[in-house]
């Protein structure tokens, strides 16, 4: 009997669907007032909770599978991206101290949401470019190992 096999879905879909995810967290943050204290902290706890998965997804398998492909702007772009994610953890890190009523807490979440849009963009327009030249095998191990790492991360998704 011939073993069948659930195609992950694509490694790109998957972190495009994290971006979505993160875009829509902060509109619904953005819409609250300043009395829903506990809403706001609860949606950046989300926030939180999804940018640092999705990093370390992305560097545990992703970005790694980018730069073995081989492509000359790889390397240049992987680093980029990488002290990307080091300016969003830094801003999270700060953020996790704070409570949403600190009078600074907003607006440094709207600078860590900057910060995540433009990698963001720059993510889907440059990088998954550079995914989408690996070979066919490859393309399909790591969608497999992201989906399967992503959800021993957050076991309590999908």
């Amino acid at each position: 009997m011939a073993e069948t096999k659930i195609r992950a879905r694509k490694a790109t879909a998957l972190l495009k669907e994290d971006h979505q995810k993160v875009k829509k967290l902060y509109r619904d943050y953005e819409k609250l007032e300043d009395e829903e204290a506990d809403e706001k902290s609860e949606i950046f706890r989300k926030i939180q909770k999804e940018l640092e998965v999705h990093a370390q997804i992305e560097e545990e398998i992703f970005y790694p599978a980018i730069e073995e492909g081989g492509e000359e702007e790889a390397g240049e772009l992987i680093k980029e991206a990488h002290e990307e994610h080091r300016v969003v953890k830094t801003l999270l890190e700060e953020l996790s101290g704070m409570t949403p009523g600190d009078e600074d807490f907003d607006a440094k979440l709207k600078v860590c949401m900057e910060n995540t849009l433009h990698h963001a963009e720059e993510e889907e327009s440059e990088i998954f470019q550079l995914f989408d030249k690996l070979e066919k095998d490859t393309r399909d191990l790591v969608s497999e190992q992201l989906a399967e790492r992503k959800r021993e991360l957050m076991p309590d998704v999908e």
